[in-house]
């Protein structure tokens, strides 16, 4: 690691001092001295991480003096593998993973591990007791409470969907966790009733979008309210939606806050997204990058052990907001998308953040409309 490099530095400067040529000296350190970051990108082509998270993690290696080097695993978890190993071949000091696949990443950061190099689980996690394994991402089962609570709020009774994640990727299961948690008790008392729930391969709005379709037709269209994991499989159950004239009418949760989702609140087809500013994640990640390299131990740490195998990690967990039409103001004060994106195609007098109006400022969670005692 950074440390065991600059022991290197160091024996080679005094060999080159020996000869007498110190330009060489300053040269050796310069280069080895600098933290190599490498990421690991599931699949770039989202619009959030490009849009988002790159920009946030790059904004802190570069304040540091840091390299920044990537790679793009476009949605395939084999190639993911190989790219952590190129990632280690080409020097990484610390590795940022954000895993396709929670169990088919292991054998590469094992690897990386083993040669004293720091993972860390970006967003998704993976388990393993191997030491120098960390985990930065939002409390993802809040993010499912989040989205239970305001689909509750607004359709408290009838059927319900559940359009989830990818099978492979924990978060997933979490988010659905902290959904259940929410409606566990409308379930029992029979006010509202599972008709349908499917994973979505690769988290994909085309597959979310055929599995709506699905649950529509084996089900008459009676669907009343659709409780889905995020903005792209949001997207997809809408399209299903608007193909029978029920867009706007059953309302429908994501999360991510990408710009067509918030488009889509304002417009009223979509009646939440949880907005986890991937810009602090981004931060989190680049500062414990930094840290790490630098030998030290990442601030604000602690243990999560609530995974599928229970391993403790050492974790940072950020709190998420959930935005519906009562709080958008929120997005744009935070320059997080401009007032002209947001309120395309809204009619004039429907959304006080289109019209210019006051909004709170302060982040604001829907009142817990908890679902009835058992």
């Amino acid at each position: 690691m950074r440390n065991m490099k600059k022991g290197v530095v160091g024996l080679v400067a005094l060999t080159v001092a020996a000869a007498g040529s110190m330009a060489s000296i300053g040269a050796v350190a310069a280069q080895d001295d600098a933290c190599v970051v490498g990421v690991s990108w599931n699949n770039f082509q989202e619009e959030r991480w490009a849009l988002r998270d790159e920009p946030a993690i790059k904004a802190v290696l570069d304040e540091a003096g840091a390299e920044y080097i990537s790679t793009d695993a476009a949605s395939s978890a084999e190639k993911q593998v190989s790219d952590v190993e190129q990632l280690v071949t080409q020097g990484a000091d610390v590795i940022i993973i954000l895993a396709q696949d929670n169990e088919a990443i292991l054998p590469a950061v094992e690897t990386a591990l083993d040669q004293g190099i720091p993972v860390i689980a970006y967003d998704r996690l993976f388990e393993t007791e191997t030491p120098g394994a960390y985990y930065v991402t939002f409390d993802n089962v809040e993010v499912g409470r989040m989205q239970a609570r305001a689909i509750y709020e607004v359709q408290p009774t009838g059927n319900y969907v559940f359009i989830k994640g990818n099978a492979a990727d924990p978060n997933a299961d979490f988010l659905r966790e902290g959904q259940q948690e929410v409606l566990q008790a409308a379930f029992d008392a029979g006010d509202i009733v599972n008709v349908g729930e499917q994973y979505t391969d690769n988290w994909d709005p085309a597959v979310a979008q055929r599995n709506m379709e699905q649950i529509l037709t084996d089900n008459d269209n009676m669907v009343d309210a659709v409780v889905a994991s995020n903005d792209g499989t949001a997207g997809g159950a809408i399209a299903a939606l608007a193909a029978q004239g029920l867009d706007g009418v059953v309302p429908v949760s994501g999360q991510d806050a990408d710009n067509a989702a918030l488009n889509r609140v304002a417009l009223g087809t979509q009646t939440v997204t949880v907005w986890k500013d991937a810009r602090e994640l981004g931060k989190a990640a680049g500062e414990m990058a930094v840290a790490l390299c630098n030998g030290e131990e990442p601030a604000g740490v602690s243990t999560f052990s609530d995974g599928p195998k229970g391993i403790p990690m050492q974790s940072i967990l950020l709190t998420p907001t959930p935005i519906t039409q009562d709080n958008l103001q929120l997005v744009v004060d935070a320059d997080w998308i401009s007032t002209d994106e947001l309120c395309a195609g809204v009619e004039s007098g429907t959304v006080a953040a289109c019209d210019g109006g006051d909004m709170a400022s302060e982040s604001m969670a829907p009142e817990e409309s908890e679902a009835p005692a058992e």
